[in-house]
This record gives structure tokens, sequence and C-alpha cells, in this order.
């Protein structure tokens, strides 16, 4: 390597000294030329190429990264500049991410859509020129629906068809769209603001009919179907007239049976049907009334009715003569049977006829009244079943005042009281009143008298009764026992100090008897003049006892009394 680098750098060099001024001034030329080429196509090379993706610059932060985002799931390669604009690589990519953005809606309300329609290039074909429009389209419908307040996201899909020759052949323009609204709206519950966006998107549209746009939610409930919405309207009407219709049955229902349970208490009077039959159609009715007409009103003062009425009053009076005149004639000839003799006419020139009529005209005028009604929904009729039940006592023995057990069932007796036919009247009057009872409607108000079933409540209450029964001979059976035990206790007590007693004067006895006998052996021997040897406690007890005995001996009294005293702790 360094042998050719030497080679070429000597055939350079004699080159270099061989060639002429001119030559030398043109080669140096031709190196420059190819280093400034070299460094202007270096250059040109690493500066980017770009096309701005939309003629105004995006200022949202939000929306410019959603869009920054889409480029770059697309592998397009995007830069942005300080004052907001977005530019892409070249003319095709801006073209084809605009109408991705249209379709999905990112592009900012301030941008208009059609910008990109408007744009076109020589390059640009009638299909990529529909896409625009059809995008552009999409996307202002998509702007003006999500302008409205409860309409949080609005996807819009528009298909415009290829134009036909025939028009018979022609496909129509048709669009769907998916509401997405705010928590707690009631948009999709409201027939007339989802009409309005129907003729929003049909105006938006050109050729759209409204048979041709579907509107839908999230869940794809169809929102324009206005014949099943008023099929739908017309079950929700019956509906809230049955709601209407319980709520007012469970009004009344509450405010009687609180009544009611306050006089009869809640065990008697438990529960109270009511039933409302309520006409819920409206109607109206146009009548004439007509009533006499007061001339002179009556004079409070007086004692009679002086007032004065007439059915009408004559407003205008015409008289009316009609006269009419012309030859008459007068028949002649034979009496005769009429209608067999044949008249007789003579001459009737100068026979004049004349005949006048008088008429009167009048026109009258009446006082009426026009009314008109409109009924609204009312009460037709009113059902209520009331039952009450009468009292149950407990039957007790006279003598011992307690509760009498029949023998056969083993249960409390009960004697049942029905209630009296003037006080279930008196109730049906009250819940008459309550209901406002209405004759000529049939109101129909039932109030009887039958026994609840007790069985279950008659059953625990003898069970508490015959178990407090048990509880109360148990606890004086415990309390015998205790009883019992504590007077074996006080007497064994006794038995036993007893016997101790006695076990212990007898030993006490023995051990007298014993010293005594011992005593006296020594005294014995002492006396025979025998050496016996004492201990010391021998010894002083025998003093002990010489001394007790000369004490009892010179007071008597005493020594009793001490001995009284012994025995009287022991």
């Amino acid at each position: 390597m360094n042998e050719w680098l030497k080679r070429l750098t000597e055939s350079i060099r004699n080159l270099w000294a061989k060639g002429t001024v001119v030559q030398k001034v043109v080669l140096f030329a031709l190196v420059a030329l190819v280093i400034v080429a070299i460094v202007l196509a270096a250059s040109l090379s690493s500066r980017p190429t770009t096309v701005r993706l939309f003629n105004s610059p995006v200022t949202d932060e939000t929306a410019r990264t959603k869009i920054l985002d889409k480029l770059s799931e697309q592998n397009v390669e995007a830069y942005v500049t300080d004052d907001g604009y977005i530019s892409v690589g070249d003319e095709r990519t801006a073209r084809r991410m605009r109408d991705v953005l249209i379709g999905e809606g990112l592009v900012p309300s301030n941008i208009d859509p059609f910008a990109s329609f408007y744009n076109r290039s020589w390059s640009t074909t009638d299909a990529e020129q529909n896409v625009r429009l059809k995008n552009a389209i999409t996307q202002t419908v998509k702007q003006h629906l999500e302008a409205i307040d409860d309409i949080t996201k609005a996807d819009v899909n528009i298909v415009l068809p290829d134009n036909s020759l025939f028009i018979s052949e022609q496909n129509p323009v048709t669009a769907s769209i998916i509401l997405r609204v705010k928590p707690m709206s009631s948009l999709l519950q409201d027939p007339r603001r989802i009409r309005g966006i129907q003729s929003l998107v049909q105006t938006a549209v050109e050729g759209l009919r409204p048979e041709n746009i579907t509107i839908t939610d999230a869940d794809g409930n169809v929102l324009n179907d206005f014949a099943a919405m008023d099929a739908i309207d017309t079950v929700n009407l019956v509906a809230r007239q049955q709601r209407e219709i319980q709520k007012l049955e469970a009004y009344y229902r509450a405010q009687i049976l609180k009544s009611l349970q306050s006089t009869y208490t809640e065990d008697r009077m438990r529960d109270l049907n009511i039933k409302i039959d309520m006409d819920m159609s409206k109607r109206t009715s146009d009548s004439t009334i007509y009533t006499p007409i007061q001339i002179r009103a009556d004079n409070p003062r007086t004692p009679y009715d002086d007032s004065e009425l007439r059915d009408s009053l004559t407003i205008s009076q015409q008289t009316v003569t009609k006269e009419w005149q012309g030859t008459g004639f007068n028949p002649e000839g034979p009496a005769g049977t009429e209608g067999q003799t044949p008249p007789v006419y003579s001459d009737m020139s100068n026979v004049i006829g004349r005949s006048t009529e008088t008429g009167v005209t009048q026109n009258n005028v009446v006082n009426t009244t026009q009314e008109h009604k409109e009924t609204s929904p009312q009460i037709d009729r009113v059902s209520v079943a009331a039952n009450v039940d009468g009292t149950w006592t407990t039957q007790l023995d006279p003598k011992t005042h307690q509760p009498v057990i029949d023998p056969e069932t083993g249960r409390i007796r009960r004697v049942y009281t029905p209630v009296p036919t003037d006080t279930l009247v008196q109730t049906a009057n009250y819940i008459q009143g309550a209901v406002g009872y209405d004759v000529s409607k049939n109101y129909i108000v039932t109030v009887t008298n039958i026994p609840y079933d007790r069985t279950a409540q008659f059953a625990a209450e003898d069970e508490a009764y015959f178990a407090g029964i048990r509880r109360r001979l148990a606890l004086m059976i415990s309390l015998g026992a205790i009883a019992l035990v504590l007077v074996l206790f006080i007497v064994i007590r006794l038995i036993m100090r007893e016997l101790e007693r006695r076990r212990r004067l007898r030993e006490e006895e023995l051990l007298r008897q014993q010293q005594a006998a011992r005593e006296q052996a020594l005294w014995d021997a002492k006396e025979e003049g025998m050496g016996v040897t004492m201990s010391v406690e021998e010894s002083r007890r025998a003093e002990l006892q010489e001394n007790a005995i000369a004490m009892a001996k010179e007071h008597p009294e005493d020594v009793a009394m001490l001995i009284r005293t012994w025995l009287m702790e022991e």
C-alpha cells in the first residue's frame, strides 16, 4: 500500500513538473469544481426535503401530540417548527396523511378540512380528489356534531357514490353516525334533539335523504327510528299512567291504613286493598247553553220575586203586505152534485179577482252561552276492601285467676269476640269519606270481619306461658334443694361438733385418769420412801395441781367461774 502511494505521488509530481502554466491552472480549477460539487451534493443530501402537512400551524399541544402519534403509527417522519407547522417528507405522503387524519377526526378545529381539497395539484387524480372531498365533508359534520354540548365524540362515515349515467342506477348517499354522550345526558332519549341532529347531517351533505341516515349510540341502538320511538312512547305513556295510578293507590292505602291501625292496632288491621280505575283519556266538548234574558232584577226589599225574565227579545220587526189582482170567473148552471155537474162559464172579461196577504217578519235574540270543556284524566272508580279482626281474650279461672288449660288439647282456652256490625259500618263510612265516595261512579267499599289465622301466634304464646311455668317450677325446686342442702349442712355440722366435743371430753377424761393414776402412783411411792425421779414437766404439773387445789380450797367461787368460762368457750 505504501509503495503504491509512493508511485502515485511520484507520478503526479512528474506530471505537474512537465505541465505548462495553463495546464496547471485548468487542472487546479477542475479539482476545485469537483470539491465544490461534492460539498454541495453532500449538503443537499443531508438537508431534508419537507412538505407542510397543513397550511395553518397546529397551536394546540394536545392536538399536535395526537397528530404526531398518528404519524408515528404510520411510520411517517414528521418535522415540527417552532411556530407549530408540521411537515413531512414529500407531497404524496402529505396528501395520504391528510386523508388519514381527516378520517380519524384528528384535524384541529382551527384548520379548514377543505384546504387539501382546494389545493389540487396537476398530479392529483379524480379518485384522490373524491376521497379528499368525502373526508372533508366527514370532518365538517363531525365538528358540527361534537360542537353540541352533550356529545363528547361523534364517529361519522359518509358514503358518496360515483355518479352514474342513469338516475335509476344511481346509488344513494348514505351516512352512519355513532354518538357518545356525557354521563347522565338525556340527549339519546329526546326524539326532538335526535331529529335536529338528523336534519343537521342531511343539510350538510348534498343528496342525503333522511331514510339513508343511521344514528346509533355506543351500544348499537338505533336512535332515529322514529316510528319505533313513537310506539315506545305509547308504551312508556301507558307505563307512566300505571305508575301514577300505583302511586295514587299507595297514597290512599298508606293514609287510610295509618288511621285505621291507630284505632284497631296493627295486629287487627294488617292490610287494606285498594284498586283505582282511572280514565286517562282527554276529551274536549263544546256546548251551547240557553238561558232566559233578565229584563228586571229582583228587588231584595220586596217579599216576593218581582224579577222579569223573557225567553227572547225582539231586535227588529217588519210587516209585509202582499196583494194579487187578476181576472176571475163565476160558474153558472143547474145545481147538482159536485164532480158530476160541469160548470157553465159565462163571459169573464169584466170579472176582476183580488187577494191580499199580510205577514210580520220579526227578528228575536236569545241569551246563549258557549262553553268549551276539556276533560283531563280522572278517577273512574275506586274499589276498597278491608278486613278487621275481632278480639281474642284468654279465659281465666275465677278462683286462681290463671289461664284455663283445655285438657283435650293442652292449650290455653281463648274466647273470640267479633267486631260489631255498627263498627264495620262506621269504618266503611270513614273509608268512603277518605276516597271521596261517588255513587254515580259505582265506588265499592267493603269492610269485613274475618278472623286471622293465629295458630302460630297462639302456639308461641302457649309455649311462652308453659315455659314460664316450667322456669318457676325449676326455680322453686332449685331453691328447695338449696334449702335442703343448707339444712343438711347445718345438721351435719352440729353433729360433727357434738361428736368432736365428746371425743375431746373422752380424751381429756382419759388423760386426766392417766395423770391421776400416775400422780397417785408417785405419791404412793413417795410415801413409801421410794426414790422416784420426776421429769421437769411432771414436777411442774404437780406443782400447778397443788396450787390449783390450794386455790380451790381458798377461793372456791373463783375456781367455779373459771371452769364455767372454759366450758362456754368449748
